[in-house]
């Protein structure tokens, strides 16, 4: 049977009524609260626990590569490298122009990505090539950015993962491997080869008040230096 309640608004008002005189601030309210839930015998839910979030398998990692590769269409192998590589997010991805390419130094700058914060990733060196390859093809064809669709526009972030999705269920793998699972996958993989977190955090864009001071001792040279010798073994 279900309970019939005075809508929640309904009774705030009247509480609020009798409260008005005592002048409540919220450490007043807290307390007031604290002490109904006793005399109600209400315990304190805790919440539902947090999931943590799914990170594809090495081999399911492999399977899907191959499937793409066989596929032999070179910009959608870039452009998933691009994503497995730096860890950058579909919304930046989709705004990297030719421009914010470094191939001598192997890196990609990132503009206003998440916060609105500029960053730079970067790459290993042996993407170098396939990267340069795919830049001169679409510089050929008067493109604006590192990746454009057939109608010479960048690519939209639904049309992105539409491609995404399609490997996926062409490599017969059950959970969709959405930009955000390389992502993913690129940071717990480095994790596990024991990068610090420190190294991990300016190419991320994550940002961690605990470690703000680390970071600010940490130069760029110094993260792209440990990110080459562990990205030599990245499994793609």
């Amino acid at each position: 049977m279900s309970i019939k309640r005075t809508p929640v608004r309904e009774v705030a008002k009247q509480v609020a009524k009798k409260l008005k005189k005592e002048q409540p601030d919220y450490n007043y309210l807290k307390e007031l609260f604290r002490h109904l839930r006793t005399e109600l015998d209400v315990k304190v839910s805790k919440g539902t626990p947090k999931k943590l979030p799914y990170v594809p398998t090495e081999e399911e990692m492999d399977r899907y590569y191959q499937v793409i590769w066989k596929s032999r269409n070179m910009k959608y192998v870039v452009m998933i490298k691009t994503l497995l590589y730096t860890g950058v997010r579909v919304s930046e991805l989709i705004n990297i122009k030719l421009l914010d390419v470094n191939l001598d130094n192997c890196q990609i700058r990132i503009n206003k990505g998440k916060g609105n914060k500029d960053r730079i990733v970067p790459f290993p060196t042996r993407f170098m090539e396939v990267l340069g390859v795919h830049m001169e093809n679409t510089k050929k064809d008067g493109a604006t950015y590192l990746f454009e669709s057939s109608w010479k526009r960048p690519y939209s972030d639904r049309g992105i993962r539409k491609i995404l999705q399609k490997y996926t269920a062409e490599a017969g793998i059950e959970r969709s491997i959405s930009p955000h699972k390389l992502r993913h996958f690129l940071f717990t993989w480095m994790k596990k080869k024991g990068v610090d977190d420190a190294l991990i955090q300016p190419y991320s864009g994550h940002e961690s008040r605990q470690s703000l001071e680390i970071y600010s001792k940490l130069s760029l040279g110094d993260c792209q230096e440990e990110y080459e010798k562990k990205i030599k073994s990245f499994p793609i």
